[in-house]
């Protein structure tokens, strides 16, 4: 398992797609969290896992020479996850802001520290030929990256299958960020097994969100048409009684002889002079 020497052309392109996508997928999640005031059905400690793989999997990319873009991911991926979970804290948690926003930032600086000597440590023994430490890093992340999609399957299995606080267009551009990715490792001149790994957990487990919902749509489908239906009629008649109450009351104006309605009027009148004088 030998670092990457050269980079083709391909691989660059394919990784600066993938890194573009990565570097926005998490915008439209953290904007309908906040636009909602609710993270309900988004656990906290996916998006924590999230942001703790981002460490090995970008030492794992810095020790292997993978294409530059490959290697910047890692740390807007950690950004991006931690902002998140700072939402997680503040809209599930009930911590206040300066609280969730302190926390991240130490959070930050522990996992930068911790990036940071795993790639002066492990440099060293990678290229003398020791792969072990390197190969157990990139397990590692590939574990946490995996294990971070599995609390959104707890939450899918609570609602029967149906995706709740999950914004679909994160997902979608997560995908593809991940597939973009893949197809990086392929144009390399060597593919790294391990790093393949990472991407692939990601589609495989993301694609399963997209159908779990997909089915819990189909499988109701009745059910919410005839409680859309349901609710439709209980509007008409709300409606109905408005209307009927409006009538009755034209009705009762209407049938008062007009010497009664010309009196109430003349009153008013007198009503308003008299004000007036005042």
């Amino acid at each position: 398992m030998a670092p990457q020497s050269t980079i083709p052309l391909p691989s660059t392109i394919l990784g600066t797609i993938g890194t573009i996508f990565w570097c926005v997928q998490l915008l439209p999640q953290l904007w309908t969290n906040h636009r909602s005031k609710s993270t309900e059905g988004l656990p906290g400690t996916m998006m924590f896992l999230w942001a703790l793989s981002g460490v090995p999997t970008g030492v794992y990319a810095i020790v292997q020479h993978f294409n530059l873009p490959l290697q910047i991911q890692p740390q807007i991926f950690i950004l991006l996850t931690l902002l998140c979970f700072a939402q997680t804290l503040v809209y599930h948690d009930r911590w206040s802001a300066a609280r969730a926003l302190l926390t991240i930032l130490l959070v930050a600086l522990v996992f930068a520290g911790a990036e940071a000597g795993l790639i002066v440590g492990l440099r060293g023994p990678y290229a003398s030929g020791v792969d072990a430490p390197v190969l157990a890093v990139g397990v590692v992340a590939a574990v946490l990256l995996a294990a971070g999609i599995v609390p959104p399957y707890f939450e899918l299995a609570k609602r029967n299958g149906r995706v709740v606080g999950i914004n679909f267009w994160f997902l979608a551009v997560d995908w593809l960020g991940a597939f973009f990715n893949l197809m990086a490792l392929v144009a390399q001149d060597a593919f790294d097994v391990l790093g393949g790994v990472m991407f692939a957990v990601v589609l495989a487990l993301e694609t399963g969100i997209f159908v779990s919902h997909v089915v819990w749509r189909v499988r109701t489908r009745r059910g919410r048409r005839e409680k859309s239906a349901v609710v439709e009629v209980e509007a008409d008649e709300e409606g109905g009684k408005e209307q009927s109450a409006q009538a009755r009351e034209e009705a009762e104006l209407g049938s008062r002889p007009s010497t009664v309605v010309a009196e109430e009027l003349r009153d008013l009148e007198k009503g308003r002079g008299e004000r007036d004088l005042g």
